[in-house]
């Protein structure tokens, strides 16, 4: 840690309030700290970037290269992107462009203008104008994939975004990082199982996400014996009407010794619903989407859960964008009477839960 000493006001100043707005409220209103996390959040930003670039390169290459094949480039001698390409004119628009910037400093190589080709050129050639190319030829890129272009080009393009975000020096501090870095462990695995790996091994950004100086209390956990085989049924969490809950974004559960991997994010929060059938048939033929799914809820706990009134939260399940999975579950080892993790509720931040191993780290 460095000892230099300097001005935190003067810093602030030129940083401009405005820039650390987002990072003075992430710490609650210390100026010093939000200094921190400012600095913190560069960093994670470079760490990021860093295994952003190793997989475009990985993406490109495996493109190039079928479409190298396809096009018989080796047998006709012309470089693929130089001829008609399914789809219309975007592949010719992008390369004339970087061939005109390449051409005076005599750098306009086959290397250079694949190497000059931006991310959003190599996520275009897998949209839904290329879709005879993805037969043809580009489906061979990503061999470990469903072979559905769509959850390629969904997966690229959800790294373009994270990229552009990056690139723009935007604040990580609200980004999800481990999700955002499974996602290119996984398309990196559509491509090659070993190039994932070695992406896995190469990568630092989860050791610099660690070190976020200041995190929020945003997830509840909870003690789910009943709790959790509910939610796997149907998505909801349900407990005793007028429960008390702090400001929170998600739920996490806690049974059988261990938090489980999904952490959901809260949909819908209701209190005081009546647990009947005849209130549940009432709320089936609603036109809003939530009474229709608490309508769902009553239906399916109706052996756990007796008449009464409870509350529910609606939350996310796998696949939704807002959900969110640890990379394991968190096994609890204390042992010994009033040694459980949870006896009714906790709060704890996504962030401790995704950097966690046990509930020991927590």
């Amino acid at each position: 840690m460095s000892s230099v000493e300097f001005d935190e006001s003067v810093v602030w100043n030129l940083l401009s309030e405005p820039r650390m707005a987002p990072y003075l409220e992430g710490a609650a209103g210390d100026k010093l700290a939000a200094l921190r996390l400012y600095e913190w959040s560069a960093r994670t930003s470079s760490a990021a970037f860093e295994v952003v670039g190793h997989l475009e390169v990985l993406l490109r290459n495996a493109l190039d290269r079928c479409l190298r094949e396809h096009f018989r480039e080796d047998h006709c001698g012309i470089p693929w992107f130089l001829l008609p390409t399914p789809g219309g004119d975007h592949v010719a628009e992008a390369v004339a462009a970087v061939r005109q910037r390449l051409r005076p400093q005599r750098k306009e190589t086959r290397h250079q203008v694949i190497a000059g080709l931006s991310f959003g050129f190599w996520s275009g050639l897998l949209g839904p104008k290329y879709e005879e190319l993805w037969r043809e030829c580009l489906h061979r890129a990503f061999p470990n994939s469903s072979g559905k272009r769509k959850q390629v080009a969904v997966a690229v393009e959800r790294v373009r975004k994270f990229r552009n975000r990056l690139a723009h020096h935007d604040s990580t501090i609200n980004v999800d990082i481990p999700f955002e870095l499974r996602q290119i462990f996984d398309l990196a695995g559509y491509i090659d199982a070993d190039a994932a790996r070695w992406l896995e091994r190469c990568s630092g950004l989860m050791t610099v996400y660690a070190q976020r100086p200041v995190t929020i209390d945003d997830t509840v956990v909870v003690a789910a014996k009943n709790a959790w085989p509910l939610y796997e049924t149907c998505g909801a969490y349900v407990c005793q009407s007028g429960r008390a809950f702090r400001p929170m974004e998600r739920v996490a559960f806690y049974t059988d010794r261990e938090i489980k991997l999904d952490v959901p994010a809260v949909l819908h929060r209701r209190d005081n619903v009546e647990w009947s059938p005849e209130e549940a048939a009432r709320l089936r033929g609603s036109d809003d989407r939530f009474d229709r799914k608490i309508a769902s809820v009553i239906d399916a706990s109706a052996g756990t859960w007796t008449d009464g009134r409870y509350q529910v939260f609606l939350l996310t399940s796998p696949g939704h964008p807002d959900h969110r999975r640890l990379r394991t579950a968190l096994p609890h080892r204390g042992t010994g009477r009033g040694s459980s993790f949870v006896r009714r509720q906790r709060y704890l931040s996504l962030h401790a839960l995704e950097n966690a191993t046990t509930t020991a780290d927590l």
